[in-house]
């Protein structure tokens, strides 16, 4: 059993709009050590929406002190990279969710998405390497890095990545289907794996490797970490509906990073009883920093008043 203490919500844009493409949403917070002094959060925010009422996603980050995560010590001038060339998969968004050094370089993987015309959008995984520390990216290529296949022909999103050993694993989410509910088509996607030798070419198939606990769920964002030896992960999990569709967190652990076992109670986090987190929690992601373990994440709105930050406390064992 894990028990995390809620730190707050750190970066709020609703309240700061720092500026003219930050004024809502701090999606799919990503910590990332950049030195000894500031711990960097790679995120997706959004603009107002358009005269058309259609958003577009620009990724950034926000600074934090190192010795005092709740401090912003500074906020991403221009987005890191152009969204993509007129019918590019990341031409309307890109949300960046795992960032991995390679040598001098900075890997960064994300999600890319695009409009449809019968149901509001597609996605596909992205890759960009910076040379300058993490200021700016440059596209491996104008087109995806893992896109539609015969065995996934919706989309496929959310990619978190982590070296182990001399091979790249990536966890990330599938397109299932497409439901109709309320008016309004919701996808259904779950988590699968892929795995690569260069961080660029990657092997997966689309088969889920986290059991589900309801029909047709949905489940987002697995964030892998390793304590006690075994390795865990955080997750967010939801209904595919407009009115019941609220993330909450689910927890599973695994022996071999490929077996997955879930035990939601485990989570040890929950809403809290009213705020920006009251509603909805979404989007987590794990780092283990100066001997701390701590969970960034969004809440109510998918993200829309930013992202908080919480620290695990206690963990129990399960028998």
């Amino acid at each position: 059993m894990f028990s995390w203490k809620k730190l707050g919500n750190i970066f709020d844009p609703t309240q700061s709009r720092p500026r003219p493409w930050i004024q809502e949403f701090a999606q799919c917070p990503t910590p990332f050590v950049l030195n000894e002094n500031v711990l960097r959060v790679y995120v997706a925010c959004r603009p107002q929406r358009g005269g058309d009422l259609q958003y577009v996603s620009y990724p950034g980050y926000v600074d934090l002190a190192r010795d005092d995560i709740t401090r912003i010590v500074g906020v991403s001038e221009q987005p890191l990279m152009p969204l993509g060339n007129p019918g590019a998969f990341d031409e309307f968004g890109i949300m960046p969710s795992s960032f991995v050094r390679c040598g001098d370089e900075i890997y960064a993987y994300y999600s890319g998405w695009t409009r449809m015309q019968s149901v509001p959008y597609t996605l596909a995984i992205g890759v960009a390497v910076s040379r300058d520390g993490g200021e700016t990216f440059g596209k491996v290529g104008e087109g995806p890095a893992l896109g539609l296949t015969l065995n996934e022909p919706y989309f496929v999103t959310g990619p978190v990545v982590r070296v182990i050993g001399d091979q790249w694993v990536m966890w990330y989410l599938t397109g299932r289907k497409w439901l109709h509910a309320e008016g309004k088509f919701e996808p259904v996607y779950q988590v699968a794996l892929a795995t690569s030798e260069d961080g660029i070419h990657w092997r997966h198939d689309g088969a889920p490797i986290l059991p589900t606990m309801s029909e047709d769920e949905c489940q987002d964002i697995l964030s892998p970490f390793y304590l006690d030896g075994k390795w865990h992960a955080v997750f967010a999990y939801r209904k595919p509906s407009t009115s019941e569709g609220a993330y909450r967190l689910g927890y599973a652990s695994s022996p071999d990073l490929k077996t997955w076992m879930r035990d939601d109670a485990q989570a040890g986090i929950t809403l809290s009883e009213s705020g920006w987190d009251s509603k909805m929690m979404c989007y987590p992601q794990v780092i283990e920093l100066d001997g701390r373990t701590l969970m960034f994440y969004c809440g109510n709105d998918f993200g829309r008043e930013g992202f908080g930050v919480a620290e695990l406390t206690a963990y129990t064992p399960s028998p």
